[in-house]
């Protein structure tokens, strides 16, 4: 028998790092080539997407403009410039960051290959029910992601960039931001909520090893909501307004993520009950 031919319990340790390793070098082969096409396309990636939120007129700003307006309340979003520049002051500054940005922007947009290629290296050693109580993991894990970046890019890096970036001590300081700064803020803030909004598929395969159960996960809510409230702290400005806006989806999907691991066990108790 073949070793494409055999299950995984017939596979030896060296044979799963084998199967492994090419799973590992298809996501990297997705990840350079959606970089590469990121890298061809720098007006795009740059002048659109990454120095977008430092436009007035980027959409995040014209909404809570005109929200404020309406309101009648202080015009906080509503301005004509951000009061600082952006400055490269290393040789090869822009085009580290070029290269950066551009694998950071493959994995992005690489996600759903690269879940997909981690989950078909799982997906033979599940039993036949388990898969099917999986189905759809591949897209929900993708949408998840898919909606955390787009929170965070959309909602929580405007904040960033106009509170960080606005803020003065002194009317006689300007802010001349250097690259990497700039770019890090954006970057770390948009996949620190991609990855946080995959806590539903977290919780999901720890509650099927067992790790976790709903009533540990209602037990630490309290323990929860402190260390959500320290992440949120961590990835945003330090201002109460983007630390709740990044707090409350969060938590939103914990007591999702309870209900996730509630079904979950609550399928293997069934299992084990038609076993015996």
């Amino acid at each position: 028998m073949s070793k494409a031919q055999k299950s995984p319990d017939e596979m030896s340790f060296l044979e799963h790092l084998e199967a492994l390793r090419w799973h590992l070098v298809r996501a990297a082969i997705a990840i350079v080539f959606m970089g590469l096409i990121a890298f061809l396309q720098p007006a795009i990636l740059f002048d659109v997407l990454i120095f977008g939120p430092k436009e007035p007129d980027f959409v995040t700003y014209r909404m809570f403009c005109e929200g404020s307006q309406a309101l009648g309340i202080k015009e906080v979003f509503c301005f004509d410039e951000m009061p600082f520049q952006i400055l490269n002051t290393k040789m090869a500054g822009q085009f580290s960051t070029h290269i950066w940005v551009s694998f950071l922007a493959g994995i992005i947009f690489a996600f759903p290959y690269l879940f997909w290629e981690i989950w078909r290296f799982i997906k033979p050693g599940l039993k036949e029910s388990e898969r099917a109580y999986s189905r759809g993991v591949i897209f929900f894990s993708s949408l998840l992601f898919a909606g955390g970046v787009l929170f965070g890019y959309f909602l929580i890096v405007p904040l960033s960039v106009q509170f960080l970036g606005s803020y003065q001590i002194s009317a006689q300081i300007t802010n001349l931001i250097d690259l990497s700064s700039f770019i890090s803020t954006v970057t770390s803030v948009t996949l620190a909520c991609g990855i946080l909004f995959e806590l539903p598929i977290i919780v999901y395969f720890l509650s099927k090893t067992g790790i976790i159960t709903p009533e540990m996960m209602r037990t630490y809510r309290k323990h929860a909501l402190v260390v959500i409230l320290i992440l949120a702290a961590v990835i945003t400005p330090p201002d109460l307004s983007s630390q709740v806006l990044v707090a409350v989806p969060v938590l939103i999907l914990y007591e999702i993520s309870i209900r996730v691991s509630k079904v979950v066990n609550k399928k293997a108790k069934l299992n084990k009950q038609a076993q015996s």
